[in-house]
């Protein structure tokens, strides 16, 4: 038996333009609920960053989320935690990583009900790190998804690699970097997918797959390859398990049309899709060596160099640095407003705003879109999140100023927030030369 577990990742930020989402929710979203609707075998495992829930909730788009609730009600579909801004968690502070964590819980859990359930963990991005590690295990979440990249060892075919005791006891799935990157950019079809699949299979009982890859592939980047692709491969599998009901005459129909798919033994395996949950019950358990910090946009010259999330703080990306100092000096300035002990009604006001956006300010795009070497470059993404963090900094400095702490206190982070003011403006230098 071959285990296919797709995975699909739905994210928008909070600063998407309604447009955009209108045009993703039409030629993406509602096509592929509508898919799954329609194919009652077909199984997924699905994260959808909380913004992008509450976003869909604001924006007219509350069918996708009843027909995603109504998926997940039916089995076809298993929802994963991660982090509801989308955030880079191994980057932030770990207090930050686990609210955006319990942030995304609680917003999804209002709006899925009962069919959000989440067992395992998508970090933003693939990005993964030993500390993140132990905060997904004592947040009581079973397993989390990382790319093949970080992986270390025998590949797990037949069996779930899990980490040792003092790394969190987690279960650890990988996705094949290789087959998700073909279906991504359009490299293989249906046939050739299933081909790669029983090829794999050979000389093993069981085996199973982990596909991963944004859901907006299919349908917005790739036009229509939610029905040219996903929809006749969930409709081959179809074809493949019906077969032994057949009639011989209708057998030798489908061997006649399908002979690449047969070993030459005359035999072709069954393929099931399966949540990544549900492979906890197929498969046993591994103690393995830890897999290496990373995302899924990491290669293997980068991890040999430490540059472990290149697209999010890349070596030498001045940026890049920049951008991270900013943040780390706004994040001092706010966890100091959320810490005055008296409040008055102002204090209280500016540090709620500030706690809002920052939560908002932690974004990956602002550092995505910062790598002009590498054809990723929007100066207005990278402005949005700059513009975030200085609206977080603004309120709490407000919130300090108008407090009755010291005048010693209230002249440093006078300081600190001057110099968010000087490192914004090298950064605006940078992007605009």
């Amino acid at each position: 038996m071959i285990y296919w577990a797709p995975f699909l990742h739905f994210y928008q930020p909070s600063f998407q333009f309604h447009s955009v989402l209108v045009k993703v929710c039409n030629e993406s979203y509602r096509p592929l609920v509508k898919m799954f609707l329609e194919h009652r075998y077909a199984k997924v495992t699905v994260n959808i960053n909380a913004v992008l829930s509450e976003s869909l909730s604001e924006h007219n788009a509350q069918d996708i989320i009843i027909n995603l609730k109504e998926l997940g009600s039916r089995g076809q579909l298993e929802f994963v935690e991660s982090a509801k801004f989308h955030p880079i968690l191994p980057l932030i502070k770990r207090e930050e990583a686990n609210r955006q964590i319990k942030l995304n819980n609680q917003t999804n859990k209002e709006l899925f009900g009962q069919a959000y359930n989440p067992k395992g963990v998508f970090s933003p991005e693939m990005c993964y790190s030993p500390r993140l590690a132990k905060d997904v295990a004592s947040l009581g979440y079973k397993w989390v998804l990382l790319s093949g990249v970080a992986h270390s060892g025998k590949w797990p075919l037949d069996f779930i690699s899990t980490l040792p005791k003092e790394c969190g006891s987690l279960a650890v799935f990988f996705r094949d970097d290789i087959i998700s990157n073909q279906i991504s950019f359009q490299n293989t079809d249906s046939r050739g997918f299933i081909k790669e699949l029983i090829a794999l299979s050979q000389g093993k009982e069981d085996i199973y797959v982990i596909t991963a890859m944004d859901a907006e592939t299919f349908g917005h980047h790739i036009k229509d390859w939610d029905k040219t692709f996903l929809a006749k491969t969930y409709e081959l599998i179809d074809e493949i398990r019906e077969y032994n009901h057949l009639n011989q005459q209708e057998k030798k129909a489908f061997i006649q049309d399908n002979k690449d798919l047969f070993d030459p033994e005359g035999r072709i395996p069954l393929i099931e899709t399966i949540t990544i949950s549900e492979l906890l019950t197929r498969f046993p358990l591994q103690e393995t060596k830890p897999p290496k910090p990373s995302s899924w946009s990491t290669n293997k010259d980068e991890l040999a160099q430490r540059d472990y999330y290149p697209l999010w703080k890349g070596s030498g990306n001045m940026i890049h640095y920049l951008q991270w100092e900013h943040l780390a000096l706004t994040n001092e300035i706010v966890d100091r407003a959320l810490n005055i002990k008296e409040h008055n009604d102002l204090t209280r006001l500016y540090a709620k705003i500030a706690r809002k956006v920052f939560d908002k300010a932690q974004v990956s795009c602002q550092f995505w879109w910062a790598n002009k070497a590498k054809g990723l470059w929007s100066v207005n993404l990278i402005n949005k999140g700059l513009m975030l963090q200085e609206e977080a900094a603004l309120n709490a400095f407000l919130a300090i100023v108008n407090s009755r702490l010291s005048s010693y206190t209230k002249k440093e982070f006078y300081y600190k927030t001057a110099a968010c003011r000087v490192i914004a403006g090298r950064i605006r230098d940078l992007i605009i030369v």
